[in-house]
């Protein structure tokens, strides 16, 4: 279940660094500290396989950098922990020893029942407002991906073949949803 613990206007990246280390994760969304508990198994398995699958795309086209569970940090004092995000070639340069410090172009949250809350309500408008072009919200329970874009006042809803074409040079990437689901 997810504790509100601590409510300021900004944050530093020094305060938010200061938070404990106890397996929970801890984020920023407008002044308050959101914390959740850590990953379930499914959560983490769904994680893995949807990170396999975008890494390889992203490498074999030379697309930029996936990376999973690190910090994003954006100067208005929000400090985020997405799942998984992407960051194209050509702004690596927002990547720094402490995490991701510029809008990434895609950032990926698999739901967990603690987590559900803030990655459907708090999250979505968050990204957009921060510029964030991308936002897929992953639901194991539903088996089911939620795809918010920038500019589009709904997300797409979908349960069959997830396409992702982040440089329309090169093919789309297409995720089977229902096997991205399936139990080990």
């Amino acid at each position: 279940m997810n504790r509100r613990t601590h409510h300021t206007s900004t944050w530093t990246y020094d305060e938010y660094a200061r938070l404990p280390d106890d397996g929970d994760r801890h984020e920023i969304i407008r002044g308050e500290v959101c914390v959740t508990p850590g990953p379930r198994p499914r959560h983490q398995w769904v994680a893995f396989r949807l990170h396999r699958a975008l890494s390889e795309y992203v490498e074999r086209h030379g697309l930029g950098v996936v990376l999973q569970d690190v910090d994003l940090l954006f100067e208005s004092g929000e400090f985020l922990r997405p799942d998984i995000l992407f960051v194209r070639r050509e702004r690596l340069s927002g990547i720094t020893t402490r995490g991701v410090e510029s809008a990434p172009d895609l950032v990926i949250e698999v739901l967990s029942p603690g987590s559900e809350r803030i990655d459907r309500v708090k999250k979505p408008p968050r990204y957009a407002e921060l510029g964030v072009p991308g936002y897929w919200l992953v639901d194991p329970e539903r088996e089911a991906v939620e795809v918010f874009r920038a500019g589009e006042a709904a997300p797409a809803f979908v349960t069959r073949q997830l396409e992702w074409q982040p440089d329309q040079a090169v093919r789309a990437l297409s995720i089977d949803v229902p096997a991205l689901f399936e139990r080990w």
